[in-house]
């Protein structure tokens, strides 16, 4: 499908809220990443190419990368929908939206898959306004598709960080919390949900400070706020989250 004439002026799109974090806009080409939660990957109106560490560059429609695996993105400029749903209920939550997918290196890669809601997303200028209903039941589609191993105590731990302020509580608070000792929650988070519990903290800093861009706020406000030290500590931070400068993506984002 070819890219409508109206959607060259579309500003992009962010939405933080809950469990659900999503973005639509153009991209260039991102470098190598790791994310602290799994992504859904769907190019809007045309393939993309995806590139795992040792590995040839892929062309595609949708992908889906668990939380923790590096990862570069050529979009060409082109429009691509990134959807993270964090994943307190299945590393996997989002697999199911992309049936028939090729497994390669621990992720998915297919020629198709869910994109329709996400592009009507990015085509809408008021989006803002319904995003958190349709991103809610994308993933609940997803979710009763997939299979749900996850450890509970892992589901309160993350709940815990999820819920807490800039000022999160230390890895020991945590373990006493559901039982475990330090070192056993750390292994056992790092092995359920992929990433360890410090690039976990790091993915929900920065989630705090995008939502806080989205309200309005300058990058050193949202910086502040989410407790990075300056605003070149997040901006450095982005960068290592997300593979690309964030002026790519959040400068004159929708409200």
């Amino acid at each position: 499908m070819n890219e409508p004439a109206a959607a060259a002026t579309l500003r992009p799109l962010w939405h933080v809220e809950g469990d659900q974090t999503f973005f639509a806009g153009r991209l260039t080409y991102n470098a190598s990443h790791r994310h602290g939660a799994p992504v859904y990957l769907a190019g809007l109106y045309g393939t993309f190419r995806i590139r795992f560490d040792g590995m040839e560059w892929i062309t595609c429609r949708t992908a889906f990368v668990p939380a923790g695996v590096a990862h570069e993105l050529d979009c060409g400029g082109d429009p691509l929908g990134v959807f993270y749903r964090e994943p307190d209920a299945t590393p996997h939550a989002l697999a199911a939206l992309m049936p028939g997918a090729a497994s390669i290196a621990g992720t998915l890669v297919a020629t198709g898959g869910e994109i329709l809601p996400l592009r009507a997303l990015y085509e809408d200028r008021d989006a803002c306004a319904w995003a958190s209903a349709a991103l809610a039941d994308l993933a609940g589609f997803s979710l009763r598709r997939s299979r749900s191993d996850f450890d509970p105590r892992i589901t309160r731990v993350m709940a815990r960080l999820r819920d807490a302020e800039a000022g999160a509580p230390s890895a020991e608070s945590l373990a006493g919390s559901v039982g475990l000792s330090s070192s056993r929650l750390q292994h056992l988070f790092t092995e359920t949900v992929g990433v360890p519990v410090r690039r976990y903290r790091a993915w929900l800093r920065m989630r705090r400070a995008i939502a806080t861009i989205i309200a309005g706020a300058n990058f050193t406000g949202a910086a502040h706020a989410a407790g990075f030290a300056d605003q070149a500590h997040f901006a450095n931070d982005f960068r290592r989250t997300f593979g690309a400068p964030a002026s790519r993506s959040l400068l004159g984002v929708r409200r």
